[in-house]
């Protein structure tokens, strides 16, 4: 294949120049000026020192120059990292170091933090100029690396996946799970760092569609809806968590959006319908896959309610096959439990300067497959009469937290390297909105001596991406063993509802009926007993999308409005109910 995503959209920007490409609070760009920008920055960067193979970080915020940033990498041949900005500076240092990124694109807020050693450039430093210039000679290779995505390492080292072009353009060109047309307008609202991006960043602008960029920071979920609903958003992705907690708190006039997908984690068959009777307009989609074979491996789309009590993965995506194999490379039969191995045209190329785990996970493919080669999930799932996949979780120690893929190995390799830990355990139980939690148990190396959680939770978010941070952590003697004598990490899951976890406050038992009832919805969503009226609702594990799940119950509960700011003033039991007594709530 020699279409690439930047000859591409060259030839979309020479049909079609005055079409709308991309916008965001302050922006419109054309397809046209959109393309006259990324040439003239793929020239800078050339100047700077970028090759054809390089790969270039970008450290900035979400607005439409991304869609510059990341086309201007590419017309230089190279390929892009997305940075998050969130994520502690050792770990970044050390992507860039692993991937040897020399020139990083910046905004104003990264530049300063990225160090002397790399050649950072700020675009919005340099005067805008949308005179047509001459794109640099193209590379007609779309076997060439796109973008490097990381994710988590079982050894405590993320691991950085080359996603070839001809991957992205089977996600989003002729996509038989979206009918993607130049009317659209696509959400941009997933990090740079998460795959998601490449669906809705490319699934618009290799359409000819407009790129409706979210505003940028931290948006509440009522400020993302009105966002959609305001740019008439057709098509929208959303993680599990966000789409649960956006059918809880009511889809409701979204007359433009005509695809929902979600995914990233098992998604609620109840939420499902309930999104379908609001939206009788939109195609909702489950969608799996790994980062190693392109965002999507397999979809489920659906159009009405079913009243199912599980949702299906669905069917492999058009250039994408799936194998069901057992421990022996043996198709399994229909109904019985089999490993996912996925094929074809969205293989990521392997992971970047690790040939060893490459050969591990991307396989040669058994006689008589279609492909010379294969990626192992290590993901299980069962196939249905009607040929649709069940997903059954996984097969190591692998989760997924709102998301983004976590290797529970990891966070133990973080905790143990600390030098007040002895051993420790991570698990991942489900909590109310069933988003998994990630809940470590530590064994200090000094009894004498031991750690508080919030000593480790702030060790840890040094090292560790924030999605990663255990959001509890429980200083045991011991970890329990099965009788085969490793740890019983049944016995943990369990053990994380039967206590309260360690926090600052001492214990005071809920007093006034306001507050007995505002603990005891704490106790349903955070899964958790023997809460008490001054602890904070973070310092319990609690995290965004569950505040929004329980400020829309209190709602329903009580009848009041409690604004997200007032419950992050005061988390607890008891400031929850002060502020529903001050809105003349009595119980």
């Amino acid at each position: 294949m020699t279409d690439t995503i930047d000859s591409l959209f060259a030839r979309l920007a020479a049909g079609h120049p005055h079409r709308t490409a991309v916008t965001d609070e302050g922006t419109t760009l054309t397809y046209a000026e959109l393309d006259a920008r990324a040439n003239r920055l793929a020239h800078r960067l050339r100047a700077e020192g970028v090759r054809p193979g390089d790969i270039v970080a970008l450290a900035a915020g979400r607005d439409a120059a991304t869609a510059v940033h990341l086309l201007a990498v590419l017309k230089a041949g190279a390929a892009y990292l997305g940075l998050d900005r969130r994520q502690p500076a050792a770990r970044r240092d050390l992507i860039l170091r692993d991937a040897a990124v020399r020139v990083v694109l910046a905004d104003k807020a990264s530049a300063d933090d990225l160090g002397d050693a790399l050649t950072v450039i700020v675009p919005s430093d340099e005067p805008s100029d949308d005179t047509e210039i001459a794109p640099l000679p193209p590379v007609a290779d779309g076997d060439r690396v796109a973008y490097v995505a990381y994710t988590s390492g079982s050894t405590g080292t993320p691991k950085g996946v080359c996603v070839p072009h001809r991957a992205v353009l089977r996600l989003v060109r002729d996509a038989d799970f979206l009918t993607a047309t130049a009317d659209d307008v696509f959400l941009h609202f997933a990090p740079l760092a998460f795959d998601a991006s490449t669906l809705e960043i490319w699934g618009a602008l290799l359409n000819g569609a407009r790129l409706a960029v979210a505003p940028d920071g931290d948006l509440s979920l009522e400020g993302l809806l009105s966002f959609v609903r305001e740019e008439r958003v057709s098509v929208m992705w959303l993680t599990a968590g966000l789409f649960h907690q956006a059918v809880d708190l009511g889809l409701r006039d979204l007359p433009a959006l005509r695809h929902l997908l979600a995914g990233g984690d098992t998604l609620s068959a109840a939420h499902v319908d309930r999104a379908l009777a609001a939206l009788p307009h939109t195609v909702v989609a489950n969608g799996y896959g790994p980062t190693e074979n392109a965002t999507f491996t397999t979809v489920h789309t659906m159009t009405e309610p079913t009243g199912a009590t599980a949702v299906p993965v669905g069917r492999p995506v058009s250039g994408t096959g799936v194998l069901l194999l057992d421990e022996r490379l043996r198709p399994v039969a229909d109904g019985e439990t089999g490993e996912i191995y996925a094929t074809g045209t969205g293989l990521a190329h392997g992971y970047l300067g690790n040939p060893g785990l490459t050969a591990a996970r991307f396989v040669a493919a058994p006689a008589g497959v279609p492909g010379e080669r294969m990626y192992r999930t290590g993901d299980l799932a069962r196939r249905a009469a009607d040929g649709t996949l069940e997903f059954l979780g996984r097969a190591d120690g692998q989760v997924k937290v709102r998301g983004f893929r976590i290797e529970t190995g990891e966070v133990v390799a973080a905790l143990t390297a600390l030098p007040t830990v002895a051993r420790a355990e991570v698990v991942a139980p489900r909590d109310s909105s069933g988003t998994p939690r990630l809940i470590a148990y530590v064994v200090p190396a000094d009894a004498a001596a031991r750690p508080s959680a919030l000593e480790m939770r702030t060790r840890l978010a040094e090292t560790l991406p924030a999605y990663a941070v255990p959001s509890l952590v429980r200083i045991v003697d011991e970890l329990p063993l099965t009788p085969n004598g490793k740890v019983d990490r049944t016995a943990l899951e369990q053990r994380a509802v039967q206590e309260r976890p360690e926090v600052n406050a001492p214990h005071r038992a809920p007093e006034s009926g306001l507050e007995q009832a505002v603990t005891g919805m704490w106790c349903d969503h955070l899964g958790l007993q023997g809460i008490g009226a001054d602890d904070d609702f973070f310092e319990l594990g609690g995290h965004s999308l569950l505040a929004v799940a329980l400020i829309a119950e209190l709602h329903r509960e009580f009848g009041v409005e409690i604004s997200p700011i007032s419950f992050y003033l005061d988390p607890t039991p008891a400031g929850l109910a002060r502020s529903l007594t001050q809105a003349g709530v009595t119980r």
